[in-house]
């Protein structure tokens, strides 16, 4: 079997406090052995000085790959970072989602051959996100105590999952499901993302882009691990995105499930043409 070579996708809108969370705790990782891409979907001038500042001092190579601003884009935004990406395995994550310290090692004893990771949250309450940014906590270094106090005060959704981690065994699903599914935290081959189009990018608005990619996946023979308990990211709160196509989007997710579809109808091949590339830039 091949080494797993990872390349962290971080996808990003206009939030460069969080994005500099994010990227930092990236950079204390426990194995530096990555490469970490940017994938931004039409932030501005702020979001593009936090990323040169942190690339000025990156450990690790740290690209950064922006389009234009033209409403919710994340799935074309994940497919330009698959196609800047240098490594076999892509590993997907949010601007938002903070990493624990052994995330990418975690990811690259869970990587198999045939075989997605679905990876696991756990949600932070607004005001533990904003004394997180304000004053610039390392939800890495959280103790035992403290995790158990912010979980009984509110400010964490749960907790023991960020206390044990399970060995990788009884994680394979043997059918689809729509559990779990989260892009925020997604590991899965390139050659995979390659055999099924990347993700679609022709869905509208937020909602389902990630259950389709992993629909089509399990339709293409690729199964699914579940990453909890060894992956789990913090996600700072944040106001829920317009979800007026949510109903329409996954109505379209389980009719491809039933037609068995495998192939996004706008996706990565559609991007490697050289008029739609140019629309996507990759910052120096």
């Amino acid at each position: 079997m091949s080494a797993v070579n990872i390349s962290l996708i971080i996808t990003t809108y206009n939030r460069p406090d969080a994005l500099t969370a994010v990227v930092d705790a990236c950079f204390a990782q426990s194995d530096l052995g990555y490469e970490i891409i940017i994938a931004d979907d039409g932030s501005g001038h702020n979001t593009r000085q936090a990323v040169a500042a942190l690339q000025a001092r990156a450990p690790l190579p740290l690209r950064h790959v922006w389009q234009e601003d033209k409403g919710f884009r994340a799935a074309r935004a994940r497919n330009l970072g698959t196609l800047a990406a240098k490594g076999n395995y892509i590993v997907f994550l949010d601007g938002d989602c903070v990493p624990q310290r052994n995330f990418i090692s975690q990811h690259k004893k869970l990587a198999q051959r045939g075989h997605l990771v679905s990876g696991s949250r756990v949600l932070l309450s607004e005001a533990a996100t904003r004394r997180t940014l304000d004053q610039h906590l390392d939800l890495q270094r959280l103790s035992l105590g403290e995790k158990l106090r912010w979980r009984i005060g509110g400010d964490l959704n749960k907790v023991v999952q960020l206390l044990m981690t399970l060995p990788d065994w009884l994680r394979t699903s043997k059918r689809f499901t729509w559990r779990r599914i989260k892009s925020c935290n997604m590991g899965v081959w390139r050659a995979d993302l390659e055999l099924v189009n990347g993700f679609d990018e022709s869905f509208l608005g937020w909602g389902h882009e990630d259950a389709d990619l992993v629909m089509r996946l399990y339709n293409a023979g690729v199964m699914r691990k579940d990453g909890a308990f060894a992956t789990e990211v913090f996600h700072l709160w944040h106001r829920e995105n317009a979800r007026d196509q949510a109903r329409s989007n996954r109505a379209l997710v389980l009719q491809r499930a039933a037609e068995r579809c495998t192939w996004a109808v706008r996706g990565l091949r559609e991007q490697q043409e050289p008029a739609a590339l140019a629309a996507g830039q990759i910052v120096p």
